[in-house]
């Protein structure tokens, strides 16, 4: 089981340390697996490491979030889109260089 590809956003069980974690970023040019416990902490493994642990795939805890100190009214909070009322003339907020009623030409 220790030749799992790792994916970005899955969950793993080491079975040998019984330590749940996910996986947070791959870098391929570095050869390198980022992984975050359930405690917060990051750690990196090469890709040998990873193929030598014996994972199992795990489902993520209810709590999941503890690691990232986000409360559930957080999760509920969608990211606002901002679209700003002149979207299509870009150059409405540019001010002019006309001061006092003279031109700086």
């Amino acid at each position: 089981m220790g030749s799992q590809v790792p994916v970005i956003g899955a969950w793993y069980q080491d079975a040998t340390e019984d330590q749940i974690f996910e996986v947070v970023a791959v870098d391929e040019d570095a050869g390198s697996v980022e992984i975050q416990y359930l405690d917060g902490e990051v750690s990196e493994l090469d890709f040998e490491t990873w193929q030598q642990m014996l994972l199992l795939s795990a489902k993520p805890p209810e709590d999941w979030r503890a690691s990232y100190e986000l409360s559930h009214e957080d999760s509920l909070i969608m990211d606002d889109v901002f679209v700003p009322d002149n979207w299509s003339d870009p150059l409405s907020d540019v001010d002019s260089d006309t001061i006092y009623g003279l031109d700086d030409t």
